[in-house]
């Protein structure tokens, strides 16, 4: 089953009648199955922002189609977009986007309390959640006094909370050390082949991208090649580590 299709996606930034304009996007093309987990990665500039902006709805598309669950996002008016992003899809930032008022689980709970679910059934889906991420024991602490790791469980929890179609990551490691690294990406490999979850990562970790299944690489715009994962996660950093020099990644990729 087919979660996420991107067809044709084309992205032209300013100009009049097409002068001086940037051409971001080049007619990039790919499926994303129900159960995959699946890394975008590019050297600066290569269009990754843009094409998760417009993956995500945040941005529409110059030409082409984005379908998500079957629907076509690229023609849902912001209203719908609104509820279809807080209903299917799962956001992860590389700034947590936490609430500082909030508790931790008040947090968490917060896509459930917009679609103005019953409270006994809120409070039991956070317990269920932040227990996985073992974070429930802190769960009436507020952000400002939990480690990044701890606030990016949250961002998790809170990202799958509604049980949306397909997570989206953006630089999911890029404010954390090596340690808390490790145990995002260790949350969403569980996820993924505990729960089937459907995750894309965009990222420039080789690290991160070390623990998905499939790598989809971008340059100026367009898609260079894309790798699958058939042995173990070392064997993989390397193919993937490869693969962003010949692609021309910054020295910071690596």
């Amino acid at each position: 089953m087919i979660v996420l299709e991107a067809d044709n996606i084309v992205k032209v930034y300013g100009g009049v009648g097409g002068q001086c304009s940037t051409r971001a996007l080049d007619g990039i093309s790919f499926t994303i199955q129900k159960g995959e987990f699946v890394g975008i990665m590019g050297p600066s500039g290569s269009g990754k922002t843009t094409l998760l902006n417009i993956l995500s709805g945040i941005d529409k598309p110059t030409i082409g189609h984005v379908y998500i669950a079957e629907k076509n996002i690229s023609k849902m008016n912001k209203s719908e977009m609104a509820v279809f992003r807080r209903q299917q899809l799962g956001f992860v930032f590389q700034e947590f986007n936490l609430m500082d008022s909030l508790t931790l689980k008040e947090n968490v709970m917060l896509p459930m309390v917009l679609d103005k679910k019953p409270t006994e059934y809120m409070e039991e889906k956070a317990k269920n959640v932040m227990t996985k991420f073992g974070i429930y024991d802190i769960a009436n602490k507020y952000p400002y006094n939990i480690s990044g790791g701890q606030q990016q469980r949250v961002a998790v929890s809170r990202a799958i909370v509604n049980n949306p179609s397909i997570i989206l990551a953006d630089e999911p490691t890029g404010n954390l050390d090596s340690k808390a690294s490790k145990a995002i990406m260790e949350c969403f490999e569980n996820m993924n082949k505990e729960d089937s979850r459907t995750i894309l990562v965009v990222t420039h970790d080789v690290f991160a991208a070390s623990y998905c299944n499939r790598v989809i690489f971008i340059k100026d715009g367009k898609i260079d090649s894309e790798i699958v994962k058939k042995g173990d996660r070392k064997g993989f950093m390397d193919q993937v580590m490869n693969c962003v020099a010949v692609l021309g990644g910054d020295k910071g990729d690596l």
